[in-house]
């Protein structure tokens, strides 16, 4: 059985692969955000792009922010990246971006590979995991 929350991650997922589909790889990250948040549209996925998101920094915020390329049903945040392979810093910075902002699943897609590949990423500091 699919949960609502998984059912948000795999549309966001279909969005993708379809622009996979269409461009393939070797194409900047900015040129798939873009082509990204018209699939969204087409799809009816509701989507942020480029939310700047505040850090707390025991008890007070900080002026640097973090800026996913979307978040998704104001509940996923969409990090993108066109790279040949995923690193742990990739992993590491999406997990940050869903932990600052208090969202329990991040996904990770890169379209710089041959197929498309992505990640579901939790944050382990949400309070589901408390």
């Amino acid at each position: 059985m699919v949960t609502k929350k998984e059912s948000k991650t795999y549309s966001i997922i279909g969005a993708a692969m379809e622009v996979h589909k269409v461009l393939g790889c070797g194409f900047s990250e900015r040129v798939y955000q873009e082509a990204l948040e018209k699939e969204f549209i087409r799809q009816s996925i509701p989507y942020e792009r480029e939310k700047p998101l505040k850090v707390n920094y025991k008890g007070e915020m900080l002026s640097a922010e973090f800026i996913p390329d979307f978040v998704c049903y104001d509940s996923v945040i969409v990090e993108l990246k066109a790279v040949e392979q995923l690193e742990d810093l990739h992993r590491a910075q999406t997990i940050n971006y869903a932990h600052v902002a208090n969202m329990n699943v991040a996904l990770l897609i890169n379209f710089g590979t041959k197929l498309l590949e992505y990640e579901r990423l939790y944050n382990p500091k949400a309070p589901q995991f408390r």
